[in-house]
């Protein structure tokens, strides 16, 4: 039996962390969760089925079993389906159906446990899978009417067979400037027919619906004259109903399918106004944005295990790794990156929660979820980048091997900057969040409400609620162009600004003194720019796994 057992685990021998059950070591993640929900969700099972098969299955699928384009069908039948392995497949069915990640917004619980669960696969591209079917289900379920909420029970694992949603809104042309699409929508009787192609299509030949903009025939130019539509696999004749082109050669996301669609007069189903599509639209991409963040930070979480696990092993100079410094300063910028990132995104999610029910023109709170969403893409996406690399290097040359996972996450986080919007993109909306619709006075509102409750370590709060402000006050003496330049550092000062008070509301609110102390070298590595000279005992004993109160995880 144990030769059985140890043929079974090969991949323990490639990875330092399988077989742990990620959500009962990843305590940070626990406690937010408290913090938020006021309970901890019963995820173990879940953490135990991510630490060990999802973990071998996507690694498998990266590198050797990568989904495959079928075209034809043996009786000379167009039928453009994607091929996956087996196992990815029982991988997504157990996601959806048994663990129900789908569900939770649905069906009476919240998006905090939706994005928990996302946190935990975090595998782009299998994720990636999970999100655009969750966006489809979001925007039938929502504004969808009767006849295309069908859908909604198998997109969420409701019932079966499990149906694949998609999510089409990108063109050569235009890329992220939804407003030169030139996909067009002709009215037919009681349907429209869509004329046009779709360049980065995720799901292309998995999905049996997808989300498409196009642009109504005589609509008006640019981003608002869109209207969304929901497009069946198959026709209202039981033929197909657009065709996949090609799948695209990546560097990462491997578990998805992406590649090219072509609409030669495919049958749609306008969801919602004709007038409203852009709105639809961008708020479909908040849910994906989020699950952005939370893959990335998921991402960033395996990665700094992995590094720390090899580093509790490796020797060098006459002692653990571990037991160096800079080895600690390294581990320290990692954990205090990832924990800052997660509350960071979680408040996020909380506004989204409160606020998904609004609809257009929209209400002051959903503003604010919208203005969040854009800064926690961002710092999560530099997070996952940086994190990931730090790890290779502790790995040293074994990190840079494709045959160990560690080189995989570093190529999967670099997709997260440029998935559902650039940086550049994600700080302009954001900043058209704070012009138009004031969302940084919710913010500056929620932060000093947030301070002047606090019983302890409001200090460090004060300091970082000051820095928001002095950033806001300080656009007022810039011209608009010189404010665009400077985007991406107003969106990354504010972002970081929201971490501190947020890990301090943690702190005060569970009485728990390790997130203040992350907190403040938080403040101190984004913010002030430099550690103190406090922060190598404090960020010791942050990765001390022998003691309870600053555990970061234990088995």
């Amino acid at each position: 039996m144990d030769v059985v057992k140890d043929n079974l685990e090969v991949y323990g021998y490639l990875s330092n962390i399988y077989g742990l059950n990620l959500f009962d070591v990843d305590k940070p993640l626990q406690r937010v969760l408290e913090f938020f929900l006021g309970r901890v969700p019963q995820l173990s099972n879940l953490g135990r089925f991510v630490g060990r098969d999802l973990l071998e299955i996507t690694d498998y699928v990266d590198k050797a079993s990568r989904p495959r384009h079928i075209m034809w069908d043996v009786n000379g039948n167009r039928v453009d389906r994607v091929w996956l392995n087996p196992a990815e497949r029982f991988a997504l069915e157990r996601l959806v159906f048994d663990f129900g990640i789908n569900k939770p917004p649905y069906k009476g619980a919240s998006w905090h446990e939706h994005y928990a669960m996302g946190y935990l696969v975090s595998d782009p591209g299998l994720y990636c899978i999970i999100t655009i079917t969750n966006q489809t289900a979001y925007a039938l379920y929502k504004y969808g009417g009767d006849a295309l909420r069908e859908f909604v029970p198998r997109l969420i694992g409701e019932t079966s067979p499990l149906a694949f949603g998609a999510t089409w809104f990108t063109e050569i042309q235009g890329g992220s400037d939804l407003g030169a699409n030139q996909t067009t929508a002709k009215k037919d009787g009681g349907v429209w027919r869509l004329y046009g192609d779709k360049y980065f299509a995720s799901g292309a030949g998995l999905a049996d619906v997808a989300l498409v903009s196009a642009r109504p025939e005589g609509g008006r130019q640019g981003a608002k004259g869109l209207a969304l539509f929901a497009v069946p696999r198959v026709n209202s004749s039981g033929g197909l109903n657009f065709v996949v082109r090609r799948l695209k050669d990546k560097s990462g996301t491997n578990s998805v399918p992406t590649g090219e669609v072509e609409f030669h007069g495919s049958e749609a189903y306008l969801v919602g106004d004709l007038d409203n599509g852009i709105y639809y639209i961008m708020e479909d991409l908040m849910v994906s944005r989020l699950a952005n963040a939370i893959g990335a930070l998921g991402v960033a979480r395996k990665a700094y295990l992995e590094a720390y696990e090899y580093t509790k092993r490796r020797r060098a100079f006459g002692k653990l790794l571990i037991e160096h410094p800079l080895v600690i300063r390294d581990l320290v910028d990692m954990e205090v990156t990832i924990e800052g990132a997660l509350a960071l995104t979680f408040k996020a999610i909380e506004e989204f929660d409160k606020s998904w029910h609004s609809a257009p023109p929209y209400n002051e709170r959903y503003h604010y979820a919208r203005f969040l969403t854009h800064i926690s893409k961002n710092i999560t996406a530099d997070a996952a980048a940086y994190v990931t690399r730090l790890a290779m290097e502790l790995h040293g040359g074994i990190g840079f091997l494709s045959e160990y996972p560690i080189e995989r996450w570093h190529r999967e986080a670099l997709i997260t900057p440029i998935w559902e919007g650039t940086s550049n993109i994600q700080a302009l909306d954001m900043l058209e969040a704070m012009y138009k619709k004031g969302a940084h006075i919710s913010m500056i509102k929620d932060l000093e409400t947030i301070v002047s409750r606090l019983k302890t370590y409001r200090d460090v709060a004060e300091n970082a609620l000051n820095i928001s402000k002095k950033t806001i006050e300080s656009l007022t003496t810039l011209d608009r162009q010189e404010i665009e330049f400077r985007a991406k550092d107003i969106l990354t000062t504010l972002g970081h600004s929201i971490a501190v008070v947020t890990l301090i509301d943690i702190a005060d609110t569970l009485g728990v003194e390790r997130y203040a102390a992350v907190a403040k070298l938080y403040f101190e590595k984004y913010l002030r720019g430099e550690y103190s000279v406090n922060s190598y005992s404090i960020g010791k004993n942050i990765i001390d796994i022998e003691n309870e109160h600053v555990v970061i995880y234990a088995r």
